[in-house]
């Protein structure tokens, strides 16, 4: 009975019944092309364009949705494994095993690579090796946070990016502050991490539990002519030379992502569009910049996340 439908579906954070029918067969054996008359391409495709920008969103093309197939042996055992950890979740914590939805931003290589066999270590080192990272496991943004996710994303030879939609068993959450190198859970009492007990934006999975509390769910693919030169596969987006300490742009929005509401990520994003069509200098991006964020949030990110590659001026000129 459990597999007829697969709770797939994105609906303002929780979890609704989805059907297999109208699904055609796409390039990749683990994955279903969803069609565009589909409702649940619509819902995943929604779920994606909200989390962006009003002027990235308007820029953006959805190239295809793909649903993680469970048609293979493996994946209908990975689909029945992920319901008995619900469950238990759900006893440990009085009924509540807290199932969202996060986004993980990859290569079309290493998202193809987690849907067919699931999160390894290389996924983990990746984060062990980043200092921004909320601790040592694998980290999501929270659904309504694709702008982000895309920035940090990676494009394809053919400029398409790819994002990786997972449905995520959360459990009871704990703090986990940024630059942390923890790596397991504190105590028993605790499932996870997140950067902020009231208003998760980002979702840390253990490494102890990534292939028990991870169900890929959706692959994104989509163009976008607005973030092309942040994200890190696609080159340009150097604001020029930069003598005083900077850091990298894609990091820069990452992180102003998090902290500015949409108004003002839409500015950032136009402004910094502007810049990359010749239509304001540097200066001019930077005092733009100044003036919607503050010196004061953008001195404190170029001192957390300071790097040479993309920069932004910390001088007060």
């Amino acid at each position: 009975m459990m597999m007829a439908a697969q709770v797939e579906i994105v609906d303002n954070g929780e979890i609704i019944d989805s059907s297999l029918s109208h699904h055609t067969s796409g390039d990749y054996s683990t994955t279903i092309l969803l069609s565009q008359d589909n409702r649940e391409y619509d819902v995943v495709k929604n779920c994606f364009l909200s989390g962006m920008s009003l002027h990235a969103a308007a820029e953006t093309t959805v190239v295809s949705v793909r649903k993680a197939s469970t048609q293979r042996i493996t994946a209908k055992a990975k689909l029945a494994a992920s319901f008995v950890f619900r469950e238990a979740m759900k006893r440990k914590n009085g009924g509540d095993a807290n199932v969202r939805y996060g986004w993980y931003s990859g290569s079309k290589e290493e998202i193809e690579r987690i849907v067919s066999y699931g999160f390894s270590g290389r996924e983990i080192e990746r984060f062990e090796k980043d200092d921004r990272s909320h601790g040592v496991g694998i980290q999501f943004l929270h659904h309504t946070c694709s702008l982000a996710a895309a920035v940090l994303g990676e494009a394809d030879e053919e400029g398409i990016q790819h994002l990786l939609l997972c449905r995520l068993i959360l459990g009871k959450p704990e703090r986990i502050v940024s630059g942390s190198k923890q790596s397991h859970p504190s105590s028993s009492e605790y499932d996870c991490g997140v950067d902020n007990l009231e208003n998760p934006r980002k979702y840390v999975i253990w490494s102890c539990n990534m292939n028990s509390y991870i169900l890929p769910s959706h692959v994104v693919s989509f163009k976008s002519p607005r973030l092309r030169g942040l994200s890190r596969g696609v080159g340009g987006g150097s604001l020029g030379r930069a003598r005083s300490p900077c850091v990298r742009f894609a990091v820069l929005m990452s992180v102003l992502s998090k902290s500015l509401d949409h108004p003002r990520m839409n500015v950032i994003l136009t402004s910094y569009d502007d810049f990359r069509k010749g239509k304001v200098r540097r200066e001019q991006l930077v005092r733009k910049m100044r003036e919607v964020v503050g010196d004061e949030l953008l001195l404190d990110i170029i001192k957390k996340h300071r790097n040479s590659d993309i920069g932004i001026l910390s001088n007060r000129n």
